[in-house]
């Protein structure tokens, strides 16, 4: 069984160490970095993990985890690049960074798998995309799928699709939160306490999602199952269609997007 070292032991990071433990990975082939202490006696007391130094993790782990964020990647990589022994998988997670950017601090033939996952790991609901680079095998991405498989679901993906996983999956989040807040918004509007405006949205994101989900249905026969002739459905949608709610969204994701491209630029 791998030792695996969690390098940034953040939300995602604990999800991670979290989700093993639950799967029944042995808390002794688990450690992890975290550059603020008491964070660090958090983490050994709810998990029991050992907490490392960088390089401490680096020779103790043969699976080194990158969940730092991206802006402090290079550091990170600096550090550990030079004493990193040859034939050590490399997973990350940090988000628009290619796997070249990681290469350049790394032993020449290093594997190297990135992922993009999703804040729902924390409540075991994650989707997760799992890209292998140049020196990755097919038994380096089922190490990387049995890290993440008990946050979700997880699928594999060309690195050349990464940016798209990001914007739509990985920020994906953010979006749903963002509506349901404008539809509790909408709610107090029409004279609903918060807490039971919240309530009822929250339920029917649910709802709608597991239909989506099992019922193997296309989203606009979903939708079409809800729209009454002359109805109150087909008058909010024309309202969402003439306030351009749809052009919105494609512009949202493009530019989230692009941004996980800029990023990946100012790495190079």
């Amino acid at each position: 069984m791998h030792t695996i070292a969690v390098m940034g032991a953040g939300k995602i990071g604990e999800a991670v160490i979290s989700g093993l433990l639950r799967s029944g990975w042995p808390v002794d082939r688990l450690v992890a970095t975290e550059r603020w202490q008491e964070r660090a006696d958090e983490l050994t007391a709810r998990y029991g993990i050992r907490m490392l130094s960088n390089a401490a993790a680096v020779e103790a782990a043969d699976v080194i985890l990158i969940s730092v964020k991206p802006q402090d990647a290079g550091i990170l990589m600096a550090e550990i690049g030079p004493i990193m022994p040859t034939g050590k998988l490399v997973v990350t997670l940090c988000a628009g960074l290619p796997i070249s950017f990681f290469e350049k601090f790394l032993p020449t033939g290093t594997p190297v798998v990135r992922v993009m996952t999703n804040t729902p790991a924390v409540v075991e609901q994650a989707m997760t995309a799992i890209s292998a680079g140049p020196h990755a095998t097919g038994e380096h991405l089922a190490i990387a799928e049995e890290m993440f498989a008990p946050l979700g679901r997880t699928i594999r993906l060309p690195e050349s699709q990464q940016d798209a996983v990001t914007a739509l999956s990985g920020s994906g989040p953010a979006y749903f939160f963002f509506l349901v807040e404008a539809m509790t918004d909408a709610g107090i509007l029409l004279g609903l306490p918060r807490q039971v405006a919240h309530d009822l949205i929250v339920q029917t994101a649910i709802g709608s999602a597991v239909m989506l989900r099992d019922s193997g249905e296309h989203p606009v026969k979903l939708r079409e199952a809800v729209t009454s002739p002359a109805g109150t459905t087909i008058s909010a949608i024309r309202e969402l269609e003439n306030h351009g709610v749809r052009a919105a969204l494609l512009a949202a994701l493009e530019a989230a997007r692009d941004r996980a491209r800029e990023i990946a630029d100012q790495s190079t």
